[in-house]
């Protein structure tokens, strides 16, 4: 298998016409070649999407992409994704395989793997590790063919997948009770049609690999690590539409995608740390018809606690968790969509004051049996909640493209297992690379201020503010210097802080430690919310503040005219872009392990550092 490693060579795909339509009666379908059912404009643009996620030459893209794409594209054939969700058209299995596909090899540009491994084993494990996101995104739905759908040939005969491709004219219909979660189990009996045992040697000599490829393959997500992830990011950008509100869908979400961190969160908020159904001020009140939260406490908090837990992906302002929020269907939204209420709580007592919300159904937190007592008071709505300054989110992202060419004819008899009856016709969506560009990211990160040393009224301002939250004779103040670099080195010890990751904050430079400015110094005060108070004090941003503490320990190493900050310059597959951050002096105060360092990064000469 190694051996079909080459230089990529620019050759175009060739386009092949679809196979000529034939007349068929009774509602049935006829088998196409996958040549044919590939030969769409539109999947033609998705597979060269999916060859440019990959470093392959053609003749090695068709043994590990091409050939597995057409076995998996003649198995499917013009089955749909879904009965009644998404692309539930004749084709939309295919679709949707190939979308995934698309989406998660563009996600997986984003990670080294395997997490954790020197680098020297990244590069060497890269073509694998991006073959078996490839596969894994595929074969999550190929279950479906086997247990949700009943198919049979024209004389009434049952087909069943594990016998290979269908080779007669078909029809199908789903089947009724059929069981939720059984098709991602179900990948087991189907995954050797798709890959070849040449493909399954070369993976298993890989065991971190070959164990996380296995659990996706039988449905257990949740020990699948980064490829679970992948798979499951990858599924919901394809499926490209909000789960509506609708609490019960969000709680069946797998339990590592983010909405169910979300609702996690969530529930151990209301749990330990927020005050409900206060009869003065109070973090958030149940009544008869919702729970209602104050908007900007409950993103503070929930953001602190996901981050302190080591999730990554959580939005950093407000407005952005607001919206994710909705995106998945935790948050009810206004008559207009939008994510923030405006009420006014008044309590028996007298006390009244009005608040931004934010709506949740009690169903989403607590068992109805579990629920605390109502709010005694009312909740009054105030007529102007449609003037809130969160932009209303589209629920609905219409499904994208059937393929062009489908050969679906009905006639007399097709009433019992019509191929098409019930399904939504999809809106035509002309530009997949639309999609696909939702997960770029900027060339270049924005630089800091470059800072040499705090002017006299900052320094006396942060002087002025000594005296941080909390600490003791033997605990570092929370805000303070000192408790940063704890933070530091316990998140580097724990893996809550990673390191030479692509979206790493912390990385080895000139054998010591690198740490990304402004990021990490964002991650801390988003996870010590209790700071914000202090830098508001001094006019300042809650990370900016935090930094200058940390310039005072004096532990960073400077350039020649004094400046603190060093750019890097980040090398990428196919794009580069700039770093900006310090570097210690004596990076084994944090780590005491020798970690290589990071080969896509390389710092930037001081004459180009000066011009930021």
């Amino acid at each position: 298998m190694l051996s079909l490693f080459q230089r990529k060579k620019a050759q175009p795909i060739i386009i092949r016409q679809p196979a000529s339509t034939v007349e068929l009666t009774k509602g049935l379908l006829r088998p196409e070649p996958a040549a044919s059912l590939l030969a769409t404009p539109r999947r033609q643009r998705l597979l060269e999407h999916i060859w440019q996620r990959t470093s392959l030459s053609r003749n090695q893209f068709t043994t590990l992409y091409r050939k597995p794409l057409e076995r998996y594209a003649a198995l499917v054939q013009l089955l749909p994704a879904s009965e009644s969700h998404h692309h539930a058209y004749p084709g939309g299995l295919l679709d949707h395989g190939l979308e995934i596909v698309a989406f998660a090899l563009k996600l997986r540009q984003a990670h080294l793997l395997p997490a954790g491994a020197t680098p020297e084993d990244q590069v060497s494990q890269a073509e694998p590790w991006t073959a078996a996101v490839a596969y894994a995104a595929l074969l999550h739905d190929i279950g479906k063919i086997a247990v949700d759908l009943h198919i049979e040939y024209e004389d009434g005969k049952v087909w069943h997948p594990w016998h290979g491709p269908l080779t007669r004219p078909y029809r199908f219909r789903y089947q009724k009770d059929r069981e939720y979660r059984l098709h991602g189990a179900a990948t087991g009996l189907l995954y050797g049609q798709v890959l070849d045992c040449s493909i399954l040697d070369w993976l298993s000599d890989y065991p971190t690999l070959w164990a996380s490829l296995i659990y996706v393959l039988a449905g257990q997500y949740e020990h699948a690590g980064v490829l679970g992830e992948l798979v499951v990011q990858a599924d919901q950008a394809s499926v490209a539409q909000s789960l509506g509100g609708d609490p019960a869908r969000a709680m069946t979400a797998p339990k590592n995608s983010l909405q169910r961190k979300l609702v996690d969160g969530l529930r151990y908020l209301l749990r330990d740390e927020l005050k409900l159904n206060q009869a003065g001020p109070s973090d958030g009140w149940l009544d008869q018809d919702a729970l209602w939260l104050v908007s900007k406490t409950v993103s503070d908090k929930l953001r602190a606690y996901l981050l302190s837990q080591g999730i990554e992906g959580i939005p950093s302002s407000n407005t952005a968790v607001f919206n994710v929020l909705q995106e998945h269907g935790i948050l009810l939204p206004t008559p207009e969509g939008r994510a923030i209420w405006k009420a006014t709580i008044t309590s028996e007592t007298g006390w009244s004051h009005s608040f931004t919300l934010l709506r949740l159904s009690p169903a989403l937190i607590w068992e109805h049996d579990k629920r605390p007592s109502l709010f005694s008071g009312n909740v009054e709505l105030v007529q102007d909640a449609a003037d809130s300054a969160v932009p209303p989110q589209d629920s609905t992202v219409p499904n994208t493209t059937p393929p062009e060419t489908s050969t679906v004819v009905t006639g007399p008899g097709s009433d019992r297992m019509s191929p098409i009856e019930g399904y939504r016709q999809p809106m035509v969506l002309n530009a997949v690379e639309d999609l696909l560009d939702l997960f770029d990211s900027p060339d270049e990160v924005p630089p800091p201020s470059q800072t040499t040393t705090q002017s006299a009224s900052s320094k006396n301002a942060s002087e002025s503010s000594s005296s941080v939250v909390g600490g003791s004779n033997d605990t570092p103040a929370i805000g303070s210097g000192e408790h940063f670099m704890t933070w530091l080195k316990q998140g580097l010890l724990s893996h809550k802080l990673i390191i030479n990751d692509a979206k790493a904050l912390v990385h080895t430079v000139n054998d010591t430690l690198y740490l990304v400015s402004p990021g990490l110094f964002q991650r801390y005060a988003q996870e010590h919310p209790q700071i914000d108070a202090l830098a508001k004090r001094e006019e300042m941003q809650n990370w900016l503040w935090m930094q200058r503490r940390f310039e005072k320990l004096k532990l960073h190493r400077k350039q020649q005219d004094g400046l603190n900050i060093w750019t890097c310059m980040v090398t990428g597959p196919r794009k580069t872009r700039r770093l900006h951050g310090y570097m210690l002096e004596d990076p084994r105060g944090v780590l005491n392990i020798t970690t290589p360092n990071n080969p896509y990064l390389s710092l930037m000469k001081q004459e180009h550092t000066e011009t930021q």
